[in-house]
């Protein structure tokens, strides 16, 4: 029997680029347009990596579901309004991600991305950073149900032909890890994101990477580039 192509998946938002502030901003501009009190923003870091109406729901529980729906819309045309009408600036890659995508796939790896955010929001992250071609699957919230049900992870294995066992999945948030642990694959949780270290250990991460310099040895170590 043939090998399984080995995998790694990457989270966008607290993974690959550092999105926060305009999450924040688009998020308090959400509050003022429906008159309500604004949220701390460790509370909308919180709610990173999840689809746009679970988020909803997380901040604000006792609202109905339409109530929830009808936030995710405004969200929308604020986030647009704040990065294409006000030009906002491109959210910047983490330290080392370009060089970890080109040693992972010249090392024979396939790359993939698993997002809460928009097909239309990952397409912008990937041509403001020149991404094209680098990602043979690209999973987002406006195919699948929230993290961390494991359908992203599923279907990015079998987009690249791989095996949950010789697949990672690097994100930045507890949703991740239970994402990746429920597909049956490796949980490895990044430090410079949204979610502390012990989050991301309570959400089952199986290792921990304070930079990406780290991550080809540990993909080697896990035995994910088959010999």
């Amino acid at each position: 029997m043939a090998p399984h192509n080995n995998l790694v998946v990457f989270d966008c938002d607290g993974t690959l680029v550092d999105s926060q502030h305009m999450i924040i901003d688009a998020m308090h501009a959400t509050y003022q347009k429906l008159n309500m009190p604004l949220e701390a923003d460790g509370r909308v870091r919180a709610i990173v990596g999840l689809s746009l109406v679970e988020a909803m729901a997380m901040l604000r529980p006792d609202d109905e579901p339409g109530f929830h729906e009808e936030m995710a819309e405004v969200y929308k045309r604020e986030f647009y309004r704040l990065r294409v009408e006000e030009a906002a600036k491109p959210d910047p890659l983490y330290p080392g991600t370009r060089e970890v995508l080109q040693t992972l796939t010249d090392a024979g790896y396939l790359l993939g991305v698993a997002t809460g955010n928009s097909d239309r929001g990952l397409a912008r992250v990937i041509e403001e950073h020149n991404l094209e071609g680098v990602f043979v699957t690209l999973q987002t919230a406006d195919g699948h149900p929230s993290k961390p049900h494991p359908s992203m992870i599923h279907t990015a294995i079998a987009d690249a032909g791989a095996d949950a066992s010789t697949t990672l999945m690097v994100g930045d948030t507890s949703y991740d890890m239970m994402m990746a642990r429920s597909a049956g694959a490796h949980a490895i949780g990044v430090t410079w994101g949204y979610h502390s270290a012990g989050a991301l250990k309570e959400g089952g991460a199986h290792h921990l990477l304070d930079t990406y310099a780290e991550l080809p040895s540990l993909a080697a170590l896990l035995g994910t580039k088959n010999a």
